[in-house]
């Protein structure tokens, strides 16, 4: 299924679900609150937390829905919605650094040799769950405009609660996979990490989360199985202005999302709505690029730029980039 979360005309949020079997273009989305309004039709932690009577119920619906027997007030095109990051008020976000070769790449063409504790364990950093935003205008200010970039990566939902996870377990924990742009203002960043305590100011005004939250069994002819998680082949792509500057596959992370938890739910309870995620892929981010292959002639985001992330099997998150002025 791919759920996701409407902005209402009242600006409340809905939950709702891409119908299946549409066209390009056509796609249409069925709104749950307009069917049932119960507070899980109208917030995706709720929908995640009742999730063994949502998603039966949600099933039902769709079928309805691809039969015709639904009111037309609860259906609409996917072009006219207006849509949220699916999960808009995550309970935390954390990011991984899991792509050996974006690290690698980064770091070769910074002259450094590859990070030795790299491969000892999965490490992450907390970003801004209160900064989440969806398909659309993104806001930044003037001094996080200074060598913007994106960072191509797809993050998972945690579905169940959770506390000292193995990996052997930890892909029953995930509710789903959602597409994320980690928003980064490298010159911001670049002056904070010479502290030594991590990235600050340089990536928390906005990350971006969409347009769906996909549910695994969506991904099942594309999942690779492995002795310490779950993997998926799903194609990654970045587009700036209509033209693709990256392309990697999710399947090349280093480590698991299946690894990544059992070292983030060490001697720490997980619990749903959650977000996770992979890090940036190879090839996903101007900072790598323009250390490689962009070397000569460097490329970072401004304002009025449209930028899109692809990946297999999750959707397209669009976004345009807009200046702050407030």
């Amino acid at each position: 299924m791919k759920l996701l979360t409407l902005i209402a005309k009242d600006r409340s949020f809905h939950v709702g679900a891409l119908i299946p079997g549409g066209t390009p273009g056509q796609n249409k989305i069925l709104d749950f609150y307009e069917l049932e309004a119960k507070p899980e039709h109208q917030n995706m932690l709720e929908f995640i937390k009742a999730q063994k009577t949502t998603l039966p119920w949600a099933e039902g619906m769709l079928d309805k829905a691809k039969a015709g027997l639904i009111p037309p007030q609860a259906i609409l095109l996917e072009s006219e919605a207006l849509l949220a990051s699916p999960v808009p008020e995550p309970v935390s976000c954390r990011d991984g650094y899991a792509f050996r070769q974006h690290v690698e790449s980064a770091r070769r063409g910074r002259g450094l040799p590859m990070i030795e504790e790299f491969d000892n364990f999965p490490i992450f950093y907390y970003t801004n769950h209160l900064a989440i935003t969806g398909p659309g205008e993104i806001f930044v200010r003037e001094k996080a405009l200074e060598r913007l970039d994106f960072e191509l990566e797809v993050a998972v939902v945690i579905g169940k609660e959770g506390r000292n996870i193995k990996a052997a377990e930890a892909d029953d924990y995930v509710f789903g996979y959602v597409i994320m742009n980690d928003w980064s203002a490298r010159a911001l960043q670049t002056e904070e990490m010479k502290l030594n305590l991590g990235p600050a100011k340089g990536k928390d005004f906005a990350t971006s989360l969409g347009p769906y939250l996909v549910t695994r069994d969506e991904l099942l002819s594309k999942r690779i199985e492995g002795t310490k998680g779950e993997r998926y082949d799903l194609q990654m792509k970045a587009f700036h202005n209509g033209k693709q500057v990256s392309d990697g596959n999710l399947k090349d992370m280093s480590w698991t999302f299946a690894e990544i938890l059992e070292r983030v739910s060490y001697g720490v309870t997980l619990r749903p709505g959650e977000v996770i995620g992979s890090g940036t892929v190879g090839t996903g981010c101007y900072m790598e690029l323009n250390l490689t292959t962009l070397k000569d002639s460097p490329v970072w985001l401004k304002p009025g730029d449209e930028f899109a992330l692809e990946v297999d099997g999750l959707g397209r998150l669009e976004n345009t980039i807009r200046k702050e002025n407030a």
